[in-house]
């Protein structure tokens, strides 16, 4: 049991090291996709999109921090895979907001580059896990 708990915490602390880039950007996103949600519900009375937006914006970060507390290297990579999902669902809804006018192309043009951003970390390490996950 006490064997268990060790790699557990030496897990821990090795991914907080590998991912707290990627652990600091998808929650200062997160932020201002909240932000973003606000003024598209207050400014702009757009009320669906921008949920949709909050929900899987606001779950990238979240499904990084699961991933980060996750149980093995499976476990890991399944919960990466999910922020990569909802990273790519993010892209989308914000591509859908600008080419719907309720955002500008300048509002818009950072958080796209943001979440590209996202998604090319995330799958980097995607990548490196299930090379590690292979060899295991």
């Amino acid at each position: 049991m006490l064997k268990n708990y060790e790699w557990e915490m030496k897990n821990y602390q090795k991914k907080m090291k590998q991912n707290n880039i990627v652990q600091e950007k998808s929650y200062q996103f997160a932020i201002r996709i909240v932000k973003l949600y606000k003024y598209l519900y207050e400014e702009k009375k757009e009320f669906v999109l921008s949920k949709q937006l909050l929900r899987c914006g606001t779950s990238i970060g979240a499904n990084i921090e699961e991933a980060i507390g996750g149980q093995s290297e499976k476990d890991f990579f399944a919960k990466l895979t999910i922020s990569y999902k909802e990273a790519r669902e993010t892209h989308y809804w914000l591509r859908l907001l600008t080419d719907t006018e309720y955002l500008t192309n300048n509002e818009s043009k950072s958080l796209i580059t943001d979440v590209e951003e996202l998604l090319k970390i995330i799958g980097s390490i995607q990548k490196t896990m299930k090379i590690k996950i292979r060899n295991s």
